[in-house]
């Protein structure tokens, strides 16, 4: 049966690059993926309508198709805006938009900040229903919420230093990052 298949994933990555003027560069991405195989997660439960439970069942396919746009423009010396859009949708019945600004500073030619911010929304897959509330004679069913309907914020800056003669004197290690980010989820799930 199916629980007894690997996972293949075949990705294909489209791009398309292109300089407006010396400030604003542009690219547009297209990633189409197809999954076979154990898509489902066995250890998940399910709660049916009828009290009886079973575990999540996925089908054994998947097409994705996400499509993005990025654009970084160069504000000056010291600022880059960048900016990402990303529509996302798949033949679950899952459509997403995705949008991601961040706003790198320099503060001395060798450091840094980059604060940042993302929101995400989607929509849920066409087999979700929360908890108790599938009907046991569905073929496929799951009530993981990472693939319900949802928005996100995360919110977060990082730290870049990058000194002339490398991280503690390491040519190779020409920089050192470090970030925080705050995410927040509609349907409770919050991190840092």
């Amino acid at each position: 049966g199916v629980a007894k298949k690997p996972r293949n994933s075949y990705n294909v990555a489209l791009s398309l690059s292109q300089v407006i003027n010396n400030r604003l560069q542009v690219l547009l991405i297209a990633e189409p993926a197809f999954q076979e195989g154990l898509l489902s997660t066995p250890f998940h439960r399910i709660y049916f309508t009828n009290g009886k439970e079973s575990v999540e069942r996925l089908p054994g396919t998947r097409m994705k198709l996400p499509i993005g746009l990025r654009a970084n423009y160069f504000a000056g010396d010291k600022l880059i805006l960048k900016g990402f859009y990303r529509f996302y949708m798949d033949d679950w019945g899952m459509k997403a938009h995705t949008f991601n600004l961040e706003v790198p500073y320099k503060i001395t030619p060798f450091f840094s900040v980059s604060p940042f911010y993302r929101f995400n929304t989607q929509t849920a897959v066409k087999y979700f229903k929360a908890y108790g509330l599938h009907d046991a004679i569905s073929l496929y069913h799951t009530s993981d919420y990472d693939i319900s309907s949802f928005y996100s914020n995360f919110i977060g800056t990082g730290i870049r230093l990058s000194p002339p003669d490398g991280v503690m004197g390491i040519k190779h290690w020409n920089s050192v990052e470090l970030r925080f980010g705050h995410y927040l989820r509609s349907n409770g799930l919050a991190s840092n």
